[in-house]
């Protein structure tokens, strides 16, 4: 069986100093936590465990790793009770995770830095791994998984260790390995909004050299959300199910081969919507009888679409896991495959009218294949140590998905028209173009998607340790990549109305629209028709007349009627000048130097870079770059009805990722308490960013967004019942280059990026007592405070909604409460009563226009409290 007890052997130099570091010094600088557990030490008393990474693709202890990376141990994970990889941020600060508009549709971010939502061509900047296997996208991420190990949080750029995307960090998943000792446990819960969870877990020997274990879980609760439609069921419910088995064998000592299969389930209603400003539209909605939720209350719980959404996830895999050692030198090879399919269909106007009857993703199916070589020095005496690896990557997407309008979409665009001063005008431009009344935003206009992306990408990376004394190490890494993709996209569009080209010469019956429509204005204006010598006679009766016609249809009708076309026609590709394929190569490199100070203190210094590969935008708002039109008509692939500048011009793809980070550090350890810090300077050029542009998804570059910012991490442990924790992230964060390529004028440079928080703390206490008849307990709190910030650009001016809860410039500041209360008996049995949310904080996750509803902001907000009572039988 492969151990590493030489290597921890060898990274206990000496005996540890017993000082204490000046408390001074500990508040001089800032960085994220790492939970650690005592032990007894020789005199008696106690001594931090040390605690084993292994995401640097070595195993190292966390004190004696000179990389920015926090450990939440398994100890942590069950007392805080987090069920998922989305309650994770409570407890380390540097890392936010977001639940937006479906169950699936989760965004990592770390320092502030990540992507990957609401556009399935977008892989994400945080890297996700379990067990060694990368996860593309976060659907495939956020299932509960039975007996975790532990969970490190990266931080910064990894792509000398890692082959794919990983260019603002990346959070790796353990889960423990099977045993051969016979054990497990079995757990059942209760809690709030008629919550049902239970877990079960077995792990044995089937022989000396083989063990398995099996292990499920269930996790349901009512919705948070409360429908008011009848018949309609409660928003943010959860329905999930997973079960996963091992099998673990190691035919010598020298090698082990572990085989994992997963397969996991969620079918859930979600996600709620809350109103944070309800202008504009909100008239049309209420004059036609429709209800939606009160925006002078934006954090009520309550929801007014009229069906169930639908949010369905089927996620399934297999991974081999080969590892031998020989003398000098190791051997591992990770094998895996994945298969990712979701249905979404939501009621996306958020109000009682039947507006669009479903805007819907209902074949989305991602399979991936991957293989990992890796190769490294092994042995505690070497001067250089060594690690060489090699990653190849194939995945396909499909995906379909639909918009339709329902059967009062023509009623409610009727009614918009009429607030702009145009009560009836849809019916007259029908007229003007020759099209049957009703023609117009009917119930029988549908558009339907097809998007398919094939994605295949090697690296070659590895990385040299030069230990040229006992206590100074230089390190330099690499990554090269090669990442092809070959992309299609077409749709199938009857929406006549947003078809018609209103800003660029559309004619009726060869004369050109604002024509016809001065005529139309100037005739309900004066009761003439308006040949020339009528507008000569009112000029003269009343001069100006003409060019105050012109002025408003120019400045007022026309703008009107496009700010309305919702569907415009798409542009499929490959085609003759655009071939739907992008190729991108990079090398990505690691310098670092790392001293040990002393016994008790590590000090490190390093600069390294991180790439991602392009992102193609398979979305409704896919659209030719503005530059390619010249092409595009010389190549007669335009349409006469297509060329709308501004509508139908747009953005195809994001140029790749390039990430630069500088950092020094410290890790200091001594009897009682462990003190890290990093203080960071780091950068992503072309940052792939996506825009909600109201009915789909725009995806740009920002030219160049930095982050500077300092973190602190501390556990201090006084006593041996007692364990203090505190992880702080400080960050000043900038757009140095950003203007918006979905409008090609948006000008965000200098500005801050929304949605990073300048200050980010978690603090936890874990108190434990230990009784004579061998019966423990213990009681958790921890905090999670966030300071003010916008959710996305344009929320503190464009947006014009009260600022609730937040200081001025601010939608959203987090301070949560979790606690949690155990009694365990010596026979194994537990009882534990937990609380996420204690005092039921408030705040909005990200705010966003109105799906075809101008002036209509809607939002996600948080969970409120849950709490919930557990019985688990370990034996």
């Amino acid at each position: 069986m492969i151990n590493n007890q030489n290597f921890l052997n060898s990274q206990q130099k000496g005996s540890r100093s017993r000082r204490l570091l000046v408390p001074a010094l500990l508040a001089a600088a800032a960085m994220p936590l790492s939970t650690v557990s005592a032990q007894d030490d020789d005199d008696g008393g106690f001594v931090f465990e040390e605690i084993i990474v292994t995401a640097t693709k070595r195993p190292t202890t966390l004190q004696a790793t000179p990389v920015a990376v926090s450990v939440t141990s398994a100890d942590t994970i069950e007392k805080a009770n987090i069920l998922d990889i989305n309650d994770l941020s409570s407890v380390v600060p540097s890392l936010r995770v977001n639940q937006l508009q479906t169950s699936s549709n989760t965004n990592f971010a770390i320092r502030g830095f990540g992507n990957g939502t609401n556009n399935i061509g977008i892989e994400p900047a945080v890297g996700i791994f379990i067990d060694g296997v990368y996860r593309s996208r976060a659907a495939a991420a956020i299932g509960d998984l039975p007996k975790l190990q532990r969970i490190e949080v990266l931080r910064g750029p990894q792509s000398t260790l890692f082959g794919k995307n990983a260019s603002a960090g990346v959070v790796s998943v353990v889960t423990a390995k099977p045993s051969f000792e016979p054990g497990g446990y079995v757990e059942a819960g209760i809690g709030n909004y008629n919550s049902f969870q239970g877990k079960a877990y077995f792990t044995g020997g089937l022989s000396d050299t083989i063990a398995f274990s099996i292990g499920g879980n269930f996790n349901t609760r009512d919705g948070y959300v409360e429908s008011q439609i009848d018949g309609v069921d409660d928003l943010n419910e959860r329905n999930r199910w997973s079960v996963r088995g091992q099998l673990l064998m190691e035919p010598s000592d020298q090698t082990s081969i572990r085989l994992i299969a997963d397969y996991s389930k969620i079918d859930e209603a979600c996600c709620g919507v809350t109103n944070f400003q309800n202008q504009g539209a909100v008239a049309a909605v209420t004059a036609l009888g429709g209800q939606l939720a009160n925006a002078d209350d934006p954090y009520a719980l309550v929801s007014y679409g009229n069906f169930t959404p639908e949010n369905i996830v089927d996620d399934r895999g297999v991974s081999l896991h080969i590892d031998h050692e020989w003398d000098t030198m190791a051997l591992t090879s990770i094998t895996a495959y994945r298969r990712n399919e979701s249905f979404n269909d939501a009621d996306s106007d958020w109000n009682t009218l039947d507006i669009l009857d479903r805007i819907v993703n209902d074949d989305r199916n991602i399979k991936t294949f991957t293989q990992e070589l890796r190769i490294n020095s092994t042995g505690a005496d070497n001067k250089v140590d060594w690690m060489l690896g090699a990653y190849y990557f194939d995945e396909s997407v499909d995906l379909g998905g639909e918009v339709g309008y329902g059967a009062d979409a023509r009623p409610y665009f009727d009614a918009l028209f009429a607030g702009a001063g145009l009560g009836g005008f849809l019916g007259t431009l029908e007229g003007l173009f020759a099209q049957a009344p009703g023609t117009f935003f009917n119930d029988n206009v549908f558009i339907d998607e097809k998007f398919t992306q094939d994605d295949k990408a090697w690296s070659l990376f590895g990385s040299v340790d030069f230990h040229i004394s006992d206590t100074l190490t230089l390190t330099g890494g690499f990554n090269y990549t090669e990442d092809k993709k070959r992309v299609s996209a077409s749709t199938t569009n009857n929406d006549v109305y947003g078809n018609v080209d209103f800003v660029n010469g559309a004619t009726v019956f060869g004369v050109p629209l604002p024509t016809v429509l001065f005529g139309q204005f100037f005739t309900d204006a004066t009761g003439l028709d308006p040949t020339p010598a009528n507008i000569a006679f009112i000029e003269g009766v009343a001069p100006g007349t003409s060019a105050a016609i012109n002025s408003t249809i120019n400045g007022a009708v026309l703008p009107a009627l496009f700010g309305l076309q919702f569907q415009p026609q798409f542009l499929a590709f490959p085609n003759a000048v655009e071939d739907g394929r992008s190729k991108d190569k990079d090398l990505s490199w690691n310098l670092r130097a790392s001293w040990e100070a002393n016994d008790w203190l590590n000090v490190y210094a390093s600069a390294a870079t991180g790439f991602k590969s392009s992102s193609w935008n398979l979305g409704r708002d896919s659209r030719p770059f503005f530059a390619d039109f010249g092409a595009l008509d010389s190549a007669g692939l335009l349409p006469n009805n297509y060329n709308l500048a501004g509508r139908n011009s747009g953005t195809r793809f994001a140029a790749p990722e390039q990430a630069k980070v500088y950092e020094i550090g410290f890790k200091a350890r001594f009897d009682t308490a462990s003190v890290n810090v990093a203080i960071f300077d780091q950068t992503i050029k072309d940052f792939q960013s996506a825009t909600f542009l109201g009915t789909g998804f725009g995806l740009t570059n920002a030219g160049k967004q930095s982050t500077k910012g300092i973190e602190l991490e501390i556990n201090w442990q006084p006593a041996d019942w007692v364990t203090l924790t505190y992880g702080g992230t400080f960050l000043d964060p900038v757009y140095d280059e950003f203007v918006s390529g979905v409008d090609g004028v948006t000008d965000l440079s200098g500005e801050r990026p929304a949605g990073i928080h300048g200050t980010s703390m978690s603090t936890g206490a874990t108190f434990n007592k230990d009784f004579d008849n061998g019966s423990t307990a213990f009681f958790r709190v921890d905090w999670l405070y966030e300071s003010g910030v916008q959710t996305n650009e344009g929320s503190d001016g464009s947006i014009t909604f009260p600022l609730i809860g937040a200081e001025p410039g601010a939608i959203r500041k987090v301070s949560t409460f979790n606690a949690s209360l155990g009694y365990e008996l010596a026979s194994g049995l537990q009882l534990k009563l937990w609380a996420r949310n204690l005092f039921n904080d408030e705040y909005v996750t990200t705010i966003f226009p109105g799906v075809a509803a101008p002036g209509i902001v809607n939002g996600y907000r948080n969970a409120p409290r849950t709490w919930g009572l557990n019985a688990r039988y370990t034996f």
